[in-house]
């Protein structure tokens, strides 16, 4: 997203916080339906988390460290702990469009793979919090140990424990069917 972009946003300009909407909408979205599985409820969190953002954005500095998608994921990741904190029920991870699912070449491999996807998914919805956002920001948004870190708020190194953790677990929860795909 460019500078000017985000400027019009930190003064209230319309058109501009459409376009960091319609840009990071997806990412929002994606993010929050891996971490607490699809629903309506993402809907309003992913509002709660723009709503979140552009109180803050005057404070966003675009030439600092941080990318806007990695800022706000932090702001996503936060809303997220958050809502389970207010115990919200956590239901399965969905598959939904942008689930991280490449396209096959065979009906056959098309099925097998979706299939593994979703046994993934499930899986993956079994895990504690704080393991199953670690797992889904390493392997669905492909992001750095560090960038996870500093998205979590905690050490690197708690982050590489939290995503072999959940390998682990996910190892276990799948038995064969993770060992066919290695």
């Amino acid at each position: 997203m460019d500078g000017r972009t985000l400027a019009g946003c930190a003064k209230g300009d319309a058109a501009a916080l459409r376009r960091f909407v319609v840009t990071y909408q997806p990412v929002v979205f994606a993010y929050l339906s891996r971490a607490l599985g699809h629903g309506p409820h993402v809907e309003d969190l992913a509002q709660e988390v723009f709503l979140r953002a552009i109180r803050a954005l005057p404070h966003f500095n675009p030439d600092g460290p941080a990318r806007p998608s990695t800022w706000l994921l932090t702001i996503a990741a936060h809303a997220a702990v958050d809502a389970r904190r207010r115990k919200r029920e956590l239901l399965p991870l969905s598959g939904g469009e942008g689930a991280g699912l490449a396209d096959f070449s065979t009906p056959e491999t098309k099925l097998s793979r979706s299939e593994i996807g979703q046994a993934v998914m499930q899986a993956a919805s079994r895990l504690p919090g704080d393991l199953r956002d670690a797992f889904v920001l390493a392997e669905f948004h492909d992001l750095t140990m560090q960038q996870i870190a500093e998205i979590s708020g905690v050490p690197a190194n708690t982050i590489k424990a939290r995503v072999s953790r959940a390998r682990e677990r996910l190892r276990e929860l799948l038995g064969d069917l993770w060992e066919e795909q290695r």
